[in-house]
């Protein structure tokens, strides 16, 4: 059975509707799968790191993130 992970659609992120600037769903990953340089700027994936706890999928506002696998 293949290991769910996320995907970002960065046409639907936009990070003025976190609180700060400062991109939600990175905040309640604790494997750092969405990384953030910056308030404002656009958050990194790194899907290799993810391991499907799908927490990130309920703290984005705008939905920007799925499921895949």
């Amino acid at each position: 059975m293949p290991q769910i992970k996320v995907a970002l659609d960065y046409s639907r992120c936009d990070t003025s509707h976190c609180e700060g600037g400062i991109c939600s769903a990175a905040q309640v990953c604790k494997r750092k799968v969405l990384k953030q340089e910056k308030p404002g700027q656009m958050p990194d994936l790194y899907p290799s790191l993810c391991l499907g706890c799908t927490d990130c999928l309920s703290a984005c506002p705008l939905g920007a993130l799925r499921k895949m696998g």
